[in-house]
């Protein structure tokens, strides 16, 4: 029977920790006594995190960190291990949204989202197993999508990350098979995060077309984040290799299941609808 994760006195790494699931996870772990490492590219966001966390008796520290840059991601392995020693689990949450179709996204753009989103989870990875594997026990949390599921139109780039995300994690959970390490990885549905009001949209997106991708995201991304840190972290303790978050992600990994293509033609009928009202 594999080893329910304890995190009480215990360190945790976190990267997008600055705001929606990643600032979520950090309170739920907090209140379950676990030390924290928190980063984000965003130091006024982390820093406003951190400070909520200060009635509680554990250690937390703050760290700039963009996971698009090995360096910075290097340095911050070597202070977390020279202030927290350890880890024992590592959440790879920080990820970037990039809107449109493939046409009209720049190489740049989908270059940035990539490096962001799927090689900041590899390096994040490559640099904080051998402090993983001082651990007893060890949990790395990759966060992918439903995305990384199912492939909307006008995600390309984003599929394409979230897709590699879950391919690395399952490849890495086989090869760790029998360690002391364990792979989960996230797929939540629609969160009520920054991402989309973050997101890079192309130059020549109309007003239009502006307002209807605002009105499908406040639409779709309904679930708080602290409730889903909570289905996140009760399937991490567990050691489980997936996690799907929310009513939609189930919905939509069945129908992938059970239609791998024409799922495809449901979600169009379902967006018209939508758009209709």
């Amino acid at each position: 029977m594999t080893q329910q994760l304890d995190f009480k006195g215990r360190t945790a790494v976190i990267t997008g920790a600055g705001s929606g699931i990643g600032a979520a996870l950090a309170a739920a772990l907090a209140a379950r006594g676990a030390n924290l490492a928190l980063a984000d590219i965003q130091e006024d966001r982390l820093a406003e995190v951190a400070d909520a966390l200060k009635s509680n008796e554990i250690k937390v520290t703050t760290h700039k960190v963009d996971v698009a840059d090995k360096d910075q991601i290097g340095a911050f392995a070597k202070t977390v291990e020279a202030e927290h020693g350890a880890v024992h689990a590592l959440f790879n949450n920080a990820g970037v949204a990039l809107g449109g179709t493939f046409d009209r996204v720049t190489d740049d753009d989908f270059e940035w989202l990539i490096d962001i989103n799927f090689y900041g989870v590899v390096r994040m990875t490559r640099a904080f197993l051998p402090l993983m594997q001082q651990a007893d026990t060890a949990q790395l949390v990759n966060v992918s999508s439903i995305f990384g599921i199912v492939a909307p139109a006008g995600q390309t780039a984003y599929s394409s990350a979230k897709f590699a995300v879950r391919g690395f994690s399952n490849a890495l959970m086989h090869e760790l098979e029998g360690t002391s390490i364990g792979v989960t990885t996230i797929h939540p549905g629609g969160v009520n995060t920054r991402i989309a009001e973050d997101a890079k949209k192309p130059a020549d997106m109309t007003e239009a077309e502006l307002k209807a991708v605002k009105k499908m995201a406040k639409e779709g991304l309904v679930m708080p984040p602290p409730e889903a840190a909570e289905i996140i972290l009760r399937g991490v303790e567990r050691r489980r290799p997936r996690v799907l978050v929310g009513r939609d992600a189930h919905t939509l990994a069945i129908m992938e299941r059970v239609f791998p293509i024409k799922y495809w033609d449901f979600i169009k009928k379902k967006v018209a609808r939508r758009e209709a009202d």
